[in-house]
């Protein structure tokens, strides 16, 4: 297992991504001052964003059925833990977007290679203390 976004399982025979990227900021806004160049305040983290390509060869990997279910899981709105195989937590992460490019056609139409992206946004806030709670209340603490 690659990573794991909610029981949707990154790995070689399902969507093996080529790239990981991540995005993180902080939030800084400037006030004006006459004379002086702007006052900075630093208010907190920013979005934080989540980028996985790769290729999808239907033949040896992934391939629209994959694509389907990471769109209905994009469908449902819901948020997902986001997990590496080494066990890293990221955090809850909402599906923003799914790019697929589909190349190298079959005779009947089906193609040979589906190239995806996956954007990905952390929403945390209250939602990791909800699954602690979950968790708890099925081990029964």
């Amino acid at each position: 297992m690659m990573m794991a976004l909610g029981l949707f399982v990154f790995a070689l025979e399902t969507a093996p991504y080529q790239e990981f990227q991540q995005q993180i900021g902080w939030r800084h806004p400037a006030n004006s001052r006459v004379g002086l160049r702007p006052a900075r305040q630093f208010l907190g983290p920013d979005d934080e964003t989540v980028s996985l390509s790769g290729v999808l060869l239907p033949e040896l990997s992934g391939g629209d059925n994959t694509i389907d279910l990471l769109r209905s899981m994009g469908d449902t709105g819901r948020p997902f833990v986001l997990i590496e195989g080494s066990g890293r937590y990221y955090g809850m992460f909402v599906i923003e977007g799914l790019t697929v490019t589909r190349t190298l056609f079959f005779p009947d139409g089906k193609a040979r290679r589906l190239e995806f992206s996956l954007k990905l946004t952390r929403v945390d806030g209250g939602l990791e203390a909800l699954i602690g709670d979950a968790i708890a209340g099925v081990l029964g603490v």
